[in-house]
């Protein structure tokens, strides 16, 4: 495990595009990242091709490689900040130099689409990946303050950090309207089977991670305390969906070996309840034994916390459920 520094007040940040393009983003929620960023005191930096974009709206592949080690190689660059998710990361895996990044880590940061390109830099270099908020996640004008605490516990405070649920959280469309938000109450930890646990984590988007299996580029799961979300997909499937994507998960190599689950929050359209996940967990004999918890900030709705893939986690599943973070 290779642990990054910390970013530090004078910090360079350079904020790349390994999925969707920077064209996406309005310049409303540019200005807020960017003073946002500022007032952490990082210097902001851009890759030189996120502005591209093309019918899929992203970039090439070459642009998009060429941004991604240009942010490793850079000794000035402390940080990297993906823009936002996407579909296309997994185009990039074959072009990767990995000893680069290895010879030169540093925070990396994103979720979504970026799952891809976290848990294989983890797999072939050993270094830990943080999953959290993108460049445009910065861009939210209001109800940030859990996201960015979060952020800077794992990306800039050395200390271990328990994960505390946010009182409230949101599924609108923030970026359509900064001022028009929807909150809806937190009804904190879902526990699906009690039970501790300690060990790596490893995951982030669930279907964004499946991507992964059977390839050279998935890590091994063993003594793993696996982090899942998963998205909205066409209204009425994601439950099924999910499901799918968890049983196929259920039959990866060392998947028995895992230490715990820990789940992120569905987004509303999902219509997901704890008692309905509590029959999918228990259609799956495998996780019998094996602490799981869901309803956690991370994932597709606001606000999010930030964790470390390849960072090590404590979890408490029951009663007084917690989930600390010790090594990131």
């Amino acid at each position: 495990m290779i642990i990054p520094d910390k970013l530090q007040l004078g910090d360079e940040v350079r904020v790349i595009a390994p999925a969707r393009s920077m064209a996406l983003i309005s310049d409303e929620a540019k200005i807020i990242a960017n003073k946002r960023l500022s007032d952490l005191g990082f210097k902001v930096t851009f890759g030189k091709h996120i502005e591209e974009m093309d019918d899929f709206a992203s970039s090439s592949i070459e642009s998009r490689i060429k941004d991604l080690h240009d942010a490793f190689a850079d000794k000035n660059v402390k940080g990297i900040l993906t823009v936002i998710g996407g579909y296309n990361s997994n185009q990039l895996l074959n072009s990767i130099d990995w000893d680069l990044i290895k010879d030169n880590p540093k925070i990396f940061c994103g979720y979504s689409d970026i799952t891809i390109l976290q848990n294989a830099i983890y797999k072939k270099t050993g270094l830990v990946i943080y999953s959290g908020p993108h460049y445009s996640s910065f861009g939210q004008k209001i109800y940030f303050d859990y996201t960015l605490d979060y952020f800077k516990k794992a990306c800039m405070d050395k200390d271990d950090y328990e994960i505390l649920p946010s009182s409230e959280w949101s599924d609108d469309i923030w970026y359509m309207d900064q001022e028009k938000r929807s909150l809806i109450k937190n009804d904190g930890l879902w526990v699906v089977n009690n039970g501790q646990a300690e060990g790596k984590i490893l995951g982030g988007n669930l279907g964004t991670l499946s991507l992964l299996f059977g390839t050279e580029f998935m890590p091994d799961l063993s003594n793993s305390i696996l982090f899942l979300e998963d998205d909205a997909y066409t209204k009425g499937a994601d439950v099924v969906e999910f499901d799918r994507h968890f049983q196929s998960l259920v039959q990866q190599p060392n998947f028995n070996k895992i230490k715990g689950i820990v789940i992120g929050r569905f987004q509303v359209v999902s219509k997901m309840t704890n008692d309905l996940l509590i029959k999918i967990v228990k259609t799956k004999k495998e996780l019998n034994d094996i602490p799981v918890v869901a309803n956690m900030d991370f994932g597709h709705t606001s606000p999010i916390i930030t964790f470390p893939i390849g960072g090590e986690a404590v979890m408490n599943a029951g009663e007084n459920s917690s989930i600390s973070i010790t090594k990131h």
